[in-house]
């Protein structure tokens, strides 16, 4: 089996990335290594590799846009599977296997010899999410948040906060937006529309706790029209998954595709990518993409 290593040099120090090369090397496998220089470069490099039909793994090294790239390329391709090494700042997918196991997604050898399983993927207007797509305050949050990561002292979910304080205090909360999602069918304004295949977004928003990234199900959450002190008093609750005490508030839909159309473009992020249009549908996609991940951890949500 090949080992194929992507690198986004971008998402860590030069330091960081030369001493992962030097752990890539010390590995008894056949590797290969590459590095990225532009967005899209991932993708690309996972296809080719899928496309040979012999087993590759490939280890996208950085962010969850390196691996939302990655799973790009790889998805639909039995031969070939992913994972994530955290030399980014969210990693966000990688906490469905416990929060505290970020660091075992850097032992290059466990992980090299760690089990797979066939992966959901959602389908955001052609592009595919492993984790959550999200349209509305979240997005906008998420896309200001990366003029706050280069400050100083900053660390990831600090980045998150600001761009928070920033959008909620200064800037309209809600849109007007059709969505339509099974037997919904809301014309108004919206705060959120979230759908999941992952548990985690945003830096450790975690809107729907139950949920299994690989049982063929979505999960919706559309978040109504919402006032700013409404919005302070629920987003602790909004962001560790307690959407069932609020139904007045927060629609809750599983398994059905969604359809959301604007008024203006609207802004969905896709595992951290932005993605704009005037309409967007997001539904479960026909592919997979196999995930591998160290021995020992589970992605069984907690009880």
């Amino acid at each position: 089996m090949k080992h194929i290593f992507i690198i986004n040099p971008s998402a860590g120090k030069k330091r960081s990335t030369a001493a992962l090369v030097d752990s890539i090397q010390a590995l008894d496998l056949p590797c290969e290594i590459a590095f990225t220089e532009k967005t899209g470069d991932a993708r690309h490099i996972a296809r080719e590799a899928a496309e040979t039909g012999q087993p590759v793994r490939i280890y996208a090294c950085g962010g969850d846009g390196t691996l939302n790239e990655a799973a790009n390329g790889a998805a639909g391709y039995a031969n070939a599977a992913v994972t994530n090494v955290p030399t980014g700042t969210g990693n966000d997918f990688l906490k469905i296997f416990g929060r505290e196991n970020k660091a075992r997604f850097t032992d290059l050898k466990a992980l090299s010899e760690g089990p797979q399983a066939a992966m959901d993927l959602i389908d955001c207007n052609g592009h595919l999410g492993i984790d959550i797509v999200c349209v509305g305050l979240d997005s906008r949050i998420a896309v200001d948040k990366d003029k706050y990561s280069a400050l100083p002292l900053v660390t990831g979910i600090g980045a998150y906060i600001l761009s928070l304080l920033e959008n909620v205090i200064f800037k309209s909360i809600a849109q007007p937006t059709a969505v339509d999602c099974g037997d919904l069918h809301f014309h108004g304004e919206t705060t959120i529309v979230c759908v999941c295949s992952g548990r985690y977004y945003g830096g450790g928003f975690m809107p729907v706790g139950d949920n299994m990234p690989d049982d063929g199900l979505l999960e919706t959450l559309v978040v109504r029209k919402v006032s700013r002190l409404t919005f302070f008093r629920l987003v602790g609750k909004y962001g560790s998954g307690k959407y069932r005490d609020y139904p007045d508030l927060i629609w809750y839909r599983q398994g059905e595709p969604v359809t959301i159309r604007g008024q203006a473009e609207l802004v969905a992020v896709v595992d951290g990518e932005p993605l704009r249009a005037r309409e967007m549908t997001i539904r479960l996609s026909d592919k997979k993409v196999n995930f591998f991940y160290p021995a020992g951890l589970t992605y069984e949500p907690k009880a």
